[in-house]
């Protein structure tokens, strides 16, 4: 059985309940602002002494590094933020999913500097979050129609963003305990 968390484009639509549920459940009662706060600074901490090698192997053949999984956590952020802003702007927006697979290898994920990678999670995170600490309460609950996963808030939006953050600073942790640099 694939882990939920693992969530490939082919399958997406039809694990969305499935891999929503779950998120939700790892977030658990957290504030996700508070757990958005601390992403940078968590993988900063996670791979202060990993060497450039290190940060670049995969934890197994056809599986992401941990410079992939952070690149993917900065373009995570824009891919999130544009659909909280789509949603504020706009009157029932679609939400497009996208194969987040096709984006690391065809937008050079394994290539990308690991500095580069977190000072783009700084700059947008801390963006995303002065717009959503500035929200009025009815703006919480606008909503656009996900293409997998049907109606969702920008409440909703920003508790999967954080159990996203969750689920990936996992991910790398066990990348590095694999690799032998835990």
């Amino acid at each position: 059985m694939t882990d939920v968390f693992s969530n490939p484009a082919g399958a997406a639509k039809g694990a969305a309940q499935r891999y929503t549920q779950s998120l939700l459940e790892l977030l658990g009662d957290r504030d996700p602002l508070v757990v958005q706060a601390e992403l940078a600074l968590s993988i900063e901490h996670a791979v202060a002494r990993l060497t450039d090698a290190q940060v670049r192997q995969p934890e197994k053949p056809g599986k992401w590094s941990i410079i992939e999984v952070v690149q993917h956590l900065a373009d995570s952020e824009i891919v999130y933020g544009y659909r909280i802003r789509l949603i504020l702007a706009s009157d029932n927006p679609v939400i497009e999913g996208y194969d987040q697979d096709a984006w690391a290898k065809r937008l050079r994920y394994a290539e990308t500097s690991l500095p580069d990678a977190l000072s783009q999670i700084r700059v947008m995170r801390a963006r995303s979050l002065q717009l959503l600490r500035a929200l009025r309460p009815d703006e919480w609950e606008r909503a656009g129609m996900h293409n997998e996963r049907g109606r969702e808030t920008v409440r909703h939006i920003t508790k999967l963003l954080a159990a996203h953050d969750l689920v990936h600073l996992r991910q790398i942790e066990r990348i590095k305990s694999v690799i032998g640099a835990a």
